[in-house]
């Protein structure tokens, strides 16, 4: 059976590696089996894996909000004021 690290399956889905990494964290994907070495872990990712992930990743919400994907309101029309006429 053969693993990939993190950074080859990111690079399999066509993301970053840092991205991959945060949606691990934020556990919007399933974290694979993990190796710890000293003070570094590594996650090994199948070829099964990275194919489930490929077909969960276009289903979770990026998170950023932007204005453009906010929901737009349109404003309310305005009614003139009425003014007081000037006096000379």
């Amino acid at each position: 059976m053969t693993y990939y690290s993190t950074h080859q399956a990111a690079k399999k889905l066509g993301i970053t590696q840092a991205a991959l990494s945060k949606y691990i964290k934020a556990k919007k994907v399933p974290a694979p089996k993990s190796v710890t070495s000293g003070k570094m872990t590594l996650h090994l990712w199948t070829e099964k894996e990275i194919q489930q992930l490929q077909q969960l990743l276009p289903k979770i919400a990026n998170g950023r909000k932007t204005r453009h994907q906010k929901s737009k309101q349109k404003a309310q029309a305005k009614s003139p004021v009425p003014r007081k006429p000037k006096k000379k």
